[in-house]
């Protein structure tokens, strides 16, 4: 029973491990969210920029899995190229060896003083008032159960090591190959190496000796690197060519790195005894260390070849004919939701592109209706329903960010992008007023004074320059401009009214006809309304900002 209880322990502080990591790196990331926006949107071609993406992104979410798999819903979305996501996955793999770092430290006295964080912080999130100070208490709550997982784990280590049958068997394991399948099986099933890395260095942290020593232990270390492309594997499922290119990618990487390193080992066979366990003391320091180094030298050896792997990417999954991506659909991915800050960035951009749409269609339909071109409803209206497709796919993701665990700011951004939303929708929706009024026109065989046409134009070209603001003010959140976006409504508002009297004025004057009254207000007025949402568009930034 004494064994039993220990294996329950040991999978109890694997637990709380797992909840610390998991704590740590969402709270982390929920203070860095701007920081991790930032650093996505800067991905460039520059191969160092992008290993360092990768590496700091994986240290904030505590997991290359994860990484890995925005990555493929970046390449997925067509917003990273197959060149830049080899670069970032790379540096995924220097990242989260910083769990292993972590992990090793049970070797030390600090851990049980370390488990102390967990009531400190628990502490700050009770009585904090602000997010970012509760996050930060989480935070630190999370760091204590890592530790408070790793003292369980070295305790039950400690008694598990007893067990005449557990060593027996553990020694019995010295095959290399069977070493590293075990690894690569065992990853897969759990779908996380850093779990599968924790057990394996609080073993050794324990003095649980692995076959007969040596580099038997590394074999597993490698096979763990392989079985964690796993994650990404699956997540490739239903993805376009390239996002399956991304995760060939990850998996070459790994493979050919741990055959690399599988045949050093082999022709090496005290490469452990004179390297690693001659330089630290420490049994666990010295599997975390090797599983770093082992990590940094295939980033060196391999990233002058980014190249190559997109090309052998491309051999291993060939290109075939598919269906065109749907308008909205470019930059939203599921993926993206396990970093939800980095979601609601591209979720802003894809809500601008939105705007881009319903703004170009507006004027195909203006213009349509100077030159009364009735055939051009039925492109207009297709334009309309992708428009409100948009609307929908958006607006469904909009709902599963909230579901996620997001800073306040967030909270405020996502509120935000639904009011523009609605806003765009209601643009998109007057561009089928406008295809009406066409209608209208060219069957009673409407005729305008000399002169109309132009200042409607001219009153159109206004909303356009009022649109260009706008986007602006909400793309950089700036609150100078609004000013001058509050200037061009008031403008646009002037010119309604002056339309209106002057149509007045012609009325009166028997200048022009009655019936011209439905199409000519409606349209001014239609336009007026493109202002006003223009304007709701504009000042959403101060409940971004607030």
């Amino acid at each position: 029973m004494e064994y039993f209880y220990a294996f329950i322990a040991l999978f109890a502080g694997l637990g709380a491990l797992l909840l610390g990591f998991k704590l740590l790196s969402g709270n982390t990331e929920k203070l860095a969210s701007g920081g991790l926006k930032r650093m996505f949107s800067r991905i460039s071609d520059r191969k160092l920029v992008g290993v360092g993406i990768g590496l700091a992104s994986t240290a904030i979410v505590q997991s290359s899995a994860v990484t890995t798999v925005m990555v493929v819903g970046f390449v997925n979305a067509g917003i990273m190229t197959l060149s830049q996501a080899t670069t970032v996955i790379m540096g995924a793999n220097i990242g989260t060896t910083v769990t292993a770092q972590i992990v090793a430290l049970q070797a030390f006295d600090v851990v049980e003083i370390a488990t102390v964080l967990t009531a400190v912080g628990m502490f700050i999130d009770l009585f904090a008032k602000k997010d970012r100070t509760k996050s930060i208490g989480l935070l630190l709550a999370g760091l204590g159960l890592v530790f408070m997982g790793l003292n369980y784990m070295s305790d039950a280590m400690n008694v598990i090591k007893e067990s005449d049958v557990v060593i027996n068997v553990l020694s019995s394991i010295t095959n290399p190959f069977l070493l590293l399948l075990i690894g690569i099986v065992i990853t897969a099933l759990v779908q996380s190496s850093s779990a599968v890395t924790s057990i394996i260095i609080s073993m050794a942290s324990a003095g649980i000796v692995i076959g007969d020593g040596g580099n038997c232990v590394l074999f597993l270390i490698l096979g763990t690197n392989i079985g964690t492309c796993v994650t990404a594997m699956l997540s490739a499922i239903g993805a376009n060519r390239n996002a399956k290119r991304a995760c060939s990618i990850h998996l070459m990487f790994n493979v050919i790195g741990a055959l690399i390193f599988f045949i050093v080992l082999l022709c090496w066979p005290s490469f452990m005894d004179m390297t690693f366990a001659s330089w630290f003391s420490e049994p666990s320091q010295q599997i975390a260390m090797f599983h770093t180094f082992f990590n940094v030298i295939c980033v060196l050896l391999f990233l002058p070849f980014t190249e190559l792997f997109v090309k052998l990417s491309g051999i291993l999954v060939r290109e075939k004919k598919t269906e065109p991506a749907e308008p909205g659909m470019l930059v939203m991915d599921k993926r993206l939701l396990m970093a939800p800050s980095v979601a609601i960035d591209q979720l802003g951009k894809a809500t601008l592109r939105m705007a881009d749409y319903s703004m170009a269609n507006l004027k195909d339909a203006f213009y349509a209706y100077l030159q009364r071109d009735e055939s051009a409803s039925e492109r207009i209206l297709e334009k309309n329903e992708e428009i409100a497709g948009m609307y929908k796919q958006l607006t469904d993701y909009l709902v599963q960010v909230s579901g996620e665990e997001i800073s306040l700011r967030d909270e405020q951004i996502v509120t935000a992008l639904h009011h523009n939303l609605g806003d765009i929708v209601r643009i998109s929706e007057i561009a089928d007023n406008f295809t009406k009024y066409t209608r209208r026109e060219v069957k009673y065989n409407l005729v305008f004074s000399s002169g109309v046409d132009e200042e409607l134009e001219a009153m159109f070209k206004k909303v356009e320059e009022m649109y260009a603001v706008a986007r602006m003010t909400v793309e950089y959140n700036d609150l100078g401009r609004l000013a001058e976006v509050d200037a061009l409504e008031d403008e646009v508002d002037a010119l309604r009214k002056k339309l209106v009297n002057e149509h007045i004025e012609r009325l009166n004057g028997g200048y022009c006809k009655a019936e011209n009254s439905s199409v000519f207000i409606n349209l001014v007025s239609n336009l007026e309304r493109v202002g006003d949402h223009l304007s709701y568009l504009a000042h959403s930034v101060e409940e971004r900002t607030a």
